[in-house]
This record gives C-alpha cells, sequence and structure tokens, in this order.
C-alpha cells in the first residue's frame, strides 16, 4: 500500500466518524519556542491548552513535521528522520480514553478490504502508565489482547506533558512484532527495533505544576475538559504495510536512495558507510524539498538555516560518495514525484523549489571550495604544532567569513582527526549575537513585560476587543499595567511599562508590517504608544511611555491611533502587495515574496531569484506597480475558507498561521490576491507613487527590493532630480544627454588611468635598474635596499622589479620599505641563488622587524617599525645577509 493511500485510509476513517478533516499546517510557526511543527498536536496546541476555544468537537489530521535536535542520527541509524508525518485523531472535550483506544484498534486491525490496515492482532503489543487502571481495563474490554501483551511503564516512556505547567495525563502506545528475524522476543520493554511503536494515545486529563524533567513535578487535579491527542507515525505505518525494513525504503524515500547510488555509482547494502551517507541523502533531499515548498528560504538564521544545513549535508554526502556534480537537480525531482500524490503544492510550487536549491547548491560548492582549503591548512598547521584542537577562533574565521557552517567543520575536522574548540567558538558566536540583540534592542523603546503575568491577564480577562481594522480611537479600559517583573501598581512620567486594554484601535506587528504608533489619554494622562506587539494569541500588548500624569490598572483612557501614522502604513503595505504583483508579472510566477517589511513611508519585499535585475527590468517592474496605482484599482476585503482561498488563488505567506476563516485582500480582483492580516489603502491610488530605491542579495538565491512610498515616494523621486540637475549642471550638458557625457568622461579617466600606470611601472622599471646596477657587496651576496611612494604594495612591486634585474648567477637580496598610514612597511626579496645559499626571505624580515612579519622564502612582508627608523631598520640588511 502506497503510502499517499495509508493516508487517505486513516483521515477516511476518522471522517466516518465525526471528525472534521484538518489540512497539515505549514512547517514554519510562529511558536516561538519552535522553529517548525515537530509534532502532529503543535497546530491544536491552543485548543488543547484551552487557550482558545476549539471550533470542532473532533478533528483529524495528516501534519507535516521536521525534527533536526538528531540530526547527526540520520542515516546512522533506521529510526531518525528530520521530516516525518504524524497522522492524528483528537478530542477537545468530547469523547475520551474508550473511544480513542477503539478508534485505534479498529483502524489497525479491520482488514483491508474493509477499509483498516488489516495488522495482525496477535503481534500486537500495547503500553500503559503503571497507574492507568482504566486504559487497561479498556483495552482488555476491546482487543482482547493478553495481559502479558498490556504492559506497564513509567513516567518516562508513558506519562506526557509540553515540559511546563499546563495540560498532562498518561499515554498508551501500540507497537507492532515485526519477528524474530529484527530482535529478542519479549514485547517493547525487552526490544524497541523488533517490536516497533506505530501510534501513541495521549490522554490529557490532569493539570501538572511547576518542576523540570520527565518527572517530579506535581499534580495539581483534574482538566474541567479533557482531550485526546494521538499521533501515528505515518513512515512506520508504511514502514510495516510495505514489508520493508525501516523508514528510508518506503515508497516516499526508496526512490530517491536509489538514484543517489545509480549517481554515485555505487550499490545500496554493500558498504555499510556509502548506505549511511546514502540514507543522508534520501531523508535530506525529501527534508528541503518540503521545507521549501512551504515557503522557508536558505539563510544564516532560524528555519533558514536549518534548510541550509540539510541540503549541504545531502550535497556533501553526494561529495563524499564520489558524485562531484550538481546533485539536487536530479534528486529534487525523484523526491517531487514522491511527495506530489500526497502534497501536490510540491509539483505545482517545483520550478521555485528547484530555483532556491539549485542557487544554493552553487553557492555552497563555492564555499566548500574556498573553505575547504582555509580548513585544510588550518588542520596541517595545527597537526605540525603537535596540537588536536582546532582553535575556536579559525572555526568562527571559517563561519564568519567563508559561510561554512560549524558542522560542516566539525564533520570535516573529525575526518582528519582533528577536534574542535566547540567552546572557543561558541563564546564568539554568542558575542556576535549579543551584539546584535543589542543593536535590534536599541531599536526599541524598552524592555518587555513577563510572559507569565501577560498569560495570568488573559486567563482573567479574555481577549483583547481588538478594532484595528474599523477605527482608529477607541474608548479603553486599562487592565494591566506591566513591567519585567510583573505588574506595577503606578506608572509614572518617564516610565516605559507595557499596557493592556480591554479593546484596542492598535495594530500589532505582524504579517511584515510595523505596529501603529499614537497616544494614550485620560484626565490627567498622556502617554505616547511606543510599540505594539500580540506576545499570546488574542492579547495585544502595549508598550507606552508615560510623558504625564500617572497610570494604574482600572484607568479609563483614549486609545487613539496617529492617523498619518496608520495612512503611511496602509500605503507601504498595500504598496508592497502592488509591487509583488507588479514583480511577478514581469518576473513571472517563481517570484514568490519570501519576506517583507513596511512601515509609513518604506517597504522591502524579498523573492527567489538568481542574480542581480538589470537596470531595464527593475524599471519594468517599477513601471507596472505605478500603472496599478494609476489605474486606480479596487482594493478589497473577503473572509473565506483557507481552501476556498486556495481554490481562488490567492498567495499565503508560509510563515502565518490560519484559522478556520482567512481574510484575503484584493487590489484588482485575481491581479493581486494575499491572505494578509493588515491595515490597506480603499483604492491604489491612494499610495501615490512607488519608487524603487535600492535592489541587492541578502543570501544565495534571494533578492531584496525596497522602496519609498507616498509622500516619501515623491520626495525621493524630488531629491533625484534636483540631484541630476546638480550634475547636468557641472558637466554642463542637457539631463537627455547625461548618459553619453558621463560615459565620455569615464573612458577619459580610466584612459588617464592606464596612461598614468604605465608611466609609473615605466618609472619603477628605470629605477630598479639602477638599484641594481648599485648593489652592494655583502659577503658574496648582492643586497640592494630602497624606499618608495605609495605604502606597502608600492615597495613589493619595486623589491621584485629590482631581484628580477639582479645578475641570475649571483645571489641576491632587496628590501625596499614604504611609508604607511600606522608607522612603514618593509618587503624582502631573495632570487634563487640566495636561497640556494640559505637565505630566507621571511627570516629576514623577521630578524629586521624584531619578528613582526611573515612570508616564504622567496619573499615576505612585515610591518610596525616608525616611519622615523626606516633607513636605520633597512641599513642592518648587509649585515643580517653576511651573518647568515
Amino acid at each position: 500500500m502506497r503510502t499517499a493511500d495509508i493516508r487517505s485510509r486513516f483521515l477516511d476513517h476518522f471522517a466516518a466518524r465525526g471528525h472534521t478533516v484538518v489540512p497539515s499546517a505549514p512547517l514554519p510557526t510562529p511558536d516561538p519556542t519552535l522553529l517548525f511543527v515537530n509534532a502532529g498536536m503543535v497546530p491544536f496546541k491552543p485548543y488543547l491548552t484551552g487557550e482558545l476555544a476549539a471550533p470542532w468537537p473532533r478533528a483529524a489530521s495528516v501534519q507535516k513535521c521536521v525534527r533536526t535536535l538528531d540530526i547527526e542520527e540520520v542515516g546512522r541509524t533506521t529510526r531518525h528522520g528530520s521530516f516525518f508525518q504524524m497522522n492524528g485523531n483528537f478530542s477537545f472535550g468530547d469523547y475520551f480514553k474508550r473511544e480513542a483506544i477503539e478508534h485505534a484498534w479498529e483502524l489497525s486491525t479491520t482488514p483491508l478490504s474493509g477499509g483498516g490496515f488489516g495488522l495482525d492482532p496477535g503481534r500486537i503489543w500495547v503500553t500503559v502508565h503503571h497507574t492507568d487502571a482504566e486504559a487497561r481495563a479498556i483495552w482488555r474490554q476491546v482487543s482482547g489482547l493478553p495481559e502479558r501483551r498490556i504492559v506497564d511503564r513509567g513516567d518516562e516512556d508513558n506519562f506526557w506533558s509540553m515540559g511546563v505547567p499546563g495540560p498532562c495525563g498518561p499515554c498508551s502506545e501500540l507497537y507492532y512484532d515485526r519477528g524474530p528475524a529484527l530482535g529478542r522476543e519479549g514485547g517493547p520493554e525487552v526490544d524497541e527495533d523488533r517490536y516497533m511503536e506505530f501510534w501513541n494515545l495521549v490522554f490529557m486529563q490532569y493539570e501538572r505544576g511547576e518542576g523540570t524533567g520527565k518527572t517530579g513535578y506535581p499534580i495539581l487535579g483534574e482538566l474541567p475538559r479533557r482531550n485526546i491527542d494521538t499521533g501515528m507515525g505515518l513512515e512506520r505505518m508504511a514502514t510495516l504495510l510495505q514489508g520493508v525494513d525501516n523508514l528510508y525504503e518506503i515508497d516516499e524515500t526508496r526512490p530517491v536512495l536509489d538514484r543517489a547510488a545509480e549517481l554515485a555509482g555505487v550499490r545500496y547494502g554493500a558498504d555499510a558507510e556509502s548506505d549511511v551517507r546514502l540514507r543522508v541523502v534520501a531523508d535530506h533531499v525529501r527534508t528541503a524539498l518540503m521545507l521549501l515548498a512551504d515557503g522557508t528560504v536558505p539563510g544564516n538564521e532560524g528555519g533558514g538555516y536549518v534548510l541550509r544545513r540539510v541540503l549541504r549535508r545531502a550535497v556533501r554526502s553526494m561529495r563524499q560518495l564520489g558524485f562531484h556534480d550538481p546533485a539536487l537537480p536530479e534528486l529534487l525531482p525523484v523526491a517531487r514525484d514522491c511527495m506530489a500524490a500526497s502534497y501536490p503544492e510540491v509539483a505545482e510550487s517545483y520550478p521555485r523549489i528547484l530555483d532556491r536549491a539549485g542557487g544554493e547548491e552553487e553557492a555552497f560548492r563555492a564555499t566548500l571550495r574556498q573553505g575547504t582549503t582555509v580548513l585544510d591548512t588550518a588542520v596541517a598547521e595545527v597537526k605540525r604544532s603537535g596540537s588536536r584542537s582546532l582553535p575556536g577562533a579559525q572555526a568562527f574565521l571559517l563561519h564568519d567569513t567563508y559561510g561554512f557552517p560549524i558542522d560542516l567543520t566539525l564533520e570535516m575536522a573529525a575526518e582528519q582527526g582533528v577536534e574542535v574548540d566547540r567552546e572557543g567558538f561558541t563564546a564568539l558566536m554568542t558575542a556576535q549575537r549579543e551584539r546584535a540583540r543589542a543593536d535590534a534592542r536599541a531599536h526599541k523603546a524598552g524592555g518587555g513585560a513577563d510572559t507569565a503575568a501577560l498569560r495570568t491577564v488573559l486567563d482573567a480577562e479574555g481577549p483583547t476587543d481588538w478594532r484595528a481594522w474599523e477605527t482608529l480611537t477607541t474608548d479603553s479600559r486599562v487592565l494591566a499595567v506591566l513591567g519585567p517583573r510583573g505588574p506595577v501598581p503606578v506608572a509614572s512620567a518617564g516610565e516605559i511599562v507595557t499596557v493592556v486594554l480591554d479593546r484596542s484601535p492598535f495594530y500589532a506587528e505582524s504579517g511584515g508590517q510595523e505596529s501603529d504608533a499614537g497616544q494614550l489619554t485620560g484626565a490627567s494622562l498622556s502617554a505616547e504608544v511606543l510599540d505594539v506587539q500580540r506576545p499570546l494569541p488574542g492579547l495585544i500588548a502595549h508598550q507606552v511611555r508615560v510623558t504625564a500624569g500617572e497610570l494604574a490598572a482600572g484607568d479609563s483612557v483614549r486609545a487613539a491611533v496617529d492617523p498619518e501614522w496608520r495612512l503611511g502604513a496602509r500605503q507601504a503595505h498595500s504598496g508592497t502587495h502592488v509591487l509583488h504583483a507588479a514583480l511577478r508579472e514581469v518576473l513571472g510566477p517563481n517570484a514568490l515574496q519570501s519576506g517583507s517589511y513596511n512601515r509609513p513611508g518604506h517597504l522591502r519585499l524579498d523573492f527567489p531569484w538568481r542574480g542581480a535585475l538589470s537596470p531595464e527590468t527593475r524599471s519594468e517592474v517599477e513601471e507596472a506597480a505605478n500603472r496599478a496605482l494609476r489605474r486606480d484599482l479596487p482594493v478589497g476585503v473577503r473572509w473565506m475558507t483557507l481552501p476556498e482561498a486556495k481554490e481562488l488563488g490567492a498567495l499565503a505567506l508560509f510563515d502565518e498561521t490560519y484559522g478556520e476563516k482567512v481574510r484575503v485582500v484584493e487590489i484588482g480582483g485575481a491581479w493581486s490576491r494575499e491572505l494578509c492580516g493588515g491595515t490597506h489603502v480603499e483604492h491604489a491610488s491612494q499610495v501615490g507613487v512607488i519608487a524603487l530605491t535600492a535592489e541587492s542579495s541578502v543570501g544565495a538565491g534571494t533578492r531584496r527590493l525596497e522602496a519609498a512610498v507616498g509622500v516619501e515616494g515623491f520626495g525621493y523621486l524630488a531629491r533625484e532630480r534636483d540631484l541630476v540637475a546638480r550634475i547636468a549642471e557641472q558637466v554642463q550638458a542637457p539631463r537627455t544627454e547625461l548618459p553619453e557625457r558621463i560615459g565620455g568622461l569615464l573612458q577619459r579617466l580610466k584612459a588617464a588611468e592606464r596612461e598614468n600606470k604605465q608611466l609609473r611601472q615605466h618609472a619603477t622599471t628605470a629605477r630598479a635598474a639602477e638599484l641594481a646596477a648599485g648593489a652592494v657587496d655583502a659577503d658574496g651576496v648582492l643586497v640592494v635596499t630602497a624606499t618608495a611612494e605609495g605604502g606597502a604594495d608600492a615597495a613589493r612591486t619595486l623589491a621584485l622589479a629590482v631581484r628580477d634585474r639582479l645578475p641570475a648567477g649571483r645571489p641576491g637580496t632587496v628590501a625596499v620599505g614604504a611609508a604607511t598610514g600606522s608607522g612603514a612597511a618593509v618587503v624582502v626579496a631573495t632570487n634563487d641563488a640566495a636561497r640556494q645559499r640559505g637565505l630566507h626571505a621571511a627570516k629576514l624580515v623577521k630578524r629586521l622587524l624584531d619578528g613582526r612579519g611573515g612570508g616564504s622564502a622567496e619573499v615576505a612582508q612585515g610591518g610596525g617599525t616608525p616611519a622615523d627608523r626606516l633607513a636605520e631598520t633597512l641599513g642592518a640588511l648587509d649585515r643580517l645577509v653576511a651573518e647568515s
């Protein structure tokens, strides 16, 4: 049975039993504690914890998941995969243990002809928490399993919580005996390879208190509404039903593995190390495909770094297998064909996927060429010194300068028998991140509030009545005034605090749109709103600076958004949609927005593209955008279900979480149709103008456009006009002739520079010949010393020119010094005869400069000597040569 068919059979089973089938959420998640969805319950977390009311009493899904904590184990064991799919059925205060057990047993054991999975009941084992006599009794009644195949286990294995105070409860796991060829008899406690876990049923019935780890925290009591959360590993069920040994051999991964083996000219199963690399490739190519399909872009932080890492590990594994050509264009189509039956979007967006992956591979191949040379040199130096540890500073240099990720440095160094000073590297990375965080904090007006305090407010008062789409002012009541350590009794003038209101007109920063600015006013209060965030689902938090009077919980205030700020924000956000549509109109559908930021007067938009846009293409995109403004396209908002929005062709941003109903913003109908929660103008002409100000690279295969909009856009164009007028006046040419006139000036300047260079070369040649003719004999060695104008480069050029003019048969050594900004530089050069006699340029320069310098036996350079002592320094050369 194909994996796609197993997926469909699972959903059909639960749909027939009253469950709402919920589509998989995108892999990137807004949960601040996660980079990607890593379990089937993650999208349902607000409903399971009670933060939000569930829109359905029972649901079922097949959720895409990525886990990379065990990425080093991928391929080395057959139980770890970075991408997997979790089948789950959920009850939100509806059914509980008996129904969950009945559903699982029925689907697992019903014959294939009856719509089930047809597993042999005689080979199924079950585990329960050792205190859960109720679950044990239900299993006996429902399944008829003998007592010995219902195994009691402790908290570590069969009690679930999220690791923080909140819902928890016992769980029950189903295992399948794959036969004596795979391990010892005795059930899952004896051998979990032979007895493969395929389904976990979590019974959320208690509330836990504070504590760490999986045990030792107090149980505070029963939950008012008990929930069910189950997870059945789709890849594990496919392994069982397809009769293969592990998840790398099922129909969604084995074709990728086989293609990799074919390209590399190896056979799977013939060599253990090659098998590991083939499994890494099979897993990582599929993982990368799914991350790229869900909008993740390779980068240096967060989820982008995870994607970059799995792509690079796949490429490097192919190189280790002996395949040095571009691998991803050969492997990704195979993964696409494997996954498209379940996820049609991977086929629909494949051109974009391949473009981004191809750009990343191309960049990584260049990185490997540069970084490998540097790493090999550093490792050789470590070994020569007798050490076995690469300094953290060297690893940081590879990461920061050459884009070599630390995991790659660790792997490649280990292959050569060298460890890496990971602590030193981490300290340097931490310092760099702290600098970045400090820069980010400098752009904020103050600290944030304690999350626990915010949750207490939400639990007590409920969600904020949010009116940002409807109005710029509300009469509001202050629910809480919070500082970094919790509630603040009173905030006085000059203090910065976080304020929660019962209702708010302020837009909270999200979807690339910066938060609103404005004021809170009261009888004697004036406070400036500096930042607005949504720290918890449903809760709006305002960071404010009290400018007059005092602010306390319970106060009545007038909340007012700055209308000019909001107008500018609306213009920028609608301008971003217009620019995105114009970009796709000019470049095609692959130019899909991968990130954006907009604030009054300014927008930026990131999109996947290989290579810079030409000036002509930039002009075409800008013209398409402004043409839409001139046509005054209508801007409309519609609410619909997510499937309806996708059917309509609305574009979704993959780092957003969508509810049962989604908000679709249209500009000119189908011309621009995106899912969006931001604020917008009513007609496109209200944007004013879109003036592109910059186009740049922000990573391999990703470009960034920046633009000024509205009043700031007109101001930018006016400044450009004035600048052109000044240039035209200076070069005394009409504006229309400026490109030709400036081009002519540049050509003449380049010609003059070439002429000057030739003159300098002639002068250097003439002087070199003169200096070589005046060489002094020092114990049989011709010695020349001189000074040069123009810094260290000029000194090096002159030293080599003089050396090359010394008689070939006689040993010769040249030292040339030149003043630099901080002192003087000295270059020493030797000819072949001098080196045969034992003279070494690097040793000579170090002796001249008290150890400051380095290079080769042929030419070396150093610095640090004061400029006024340069003649004295050079004068010592003949003595040093004679002593050598």
